[in-house]
């Protein structure tokens, strides 16, 4: 049985915000699929308030094996071996993987992907939230306006 919302009507009187009804789109679909990929393994961790780490086991993939690309608020890491290299050897037991993969992260506003190693078959990927200085929050002065004006005139006698 499947579930679907139509988020038309809450979309109709707003602007801009196309990114979240896919967001939203694209969550529901995800919740709903019974073969959601479970390879490689990954962690995502919060190294500070404005650093996050994504890591991957990637064991027995180099580096001209893996390509990761960002765009369109998505980090899509894939991996594929060209040339396996157990041609000839006869395998008792098969535990470490090398089928090809595609793992694709959503990122938020302003996330940018500063970088990625490789290290002792953990892939690691480093993002950096960058808020532009236009959408921080800033602090607005008050200032106090020009003292109100007396109106002269003659008392009454």
């Amino acid at each position: 049985m499947r579930t679907t919302l139509d988020f038309t009507p809450a979309f109709r009187s707003t602007v801009g915000f196309d990114r979240m009804a896919r967001l939203l789109d694209h969550a529901m679909r995800a919740t709903e699929a019974s073969n959601a990929p479970t390879f490689p393994p990954y962690n995502i961790e919060k190294l500070g308030d404005d650093e996050y780490r994504v890591t991957m086991a990637v064991a027995g993939f180099g580096e001209s094996d893996l390509e990761i690309t960002a765009e369109n608020g998505q980090l899509v890491v894939s991996g594929k071996i060209e040339k396996p290299e157990d041609e000839g050897r006869n395998y008792l037991h098969r535990g470490i993987a090398t089928r090809s993969f595609e793992r694709r992260f959503d990122l938020a506003d302003h996330i940018r992907v500063d970088g990625a190693t490789i290290e002792n078959g953990l892939l690691h990927i480093a993002l950096v939230r960058e808020v532009p200085e236009a959408m921080k929050p800033r602090k607005i002065a008050i200032s106090s306006g020009p003292a109100p004006k007396a109106i002269e005139g003659k008392k009454a006698a």
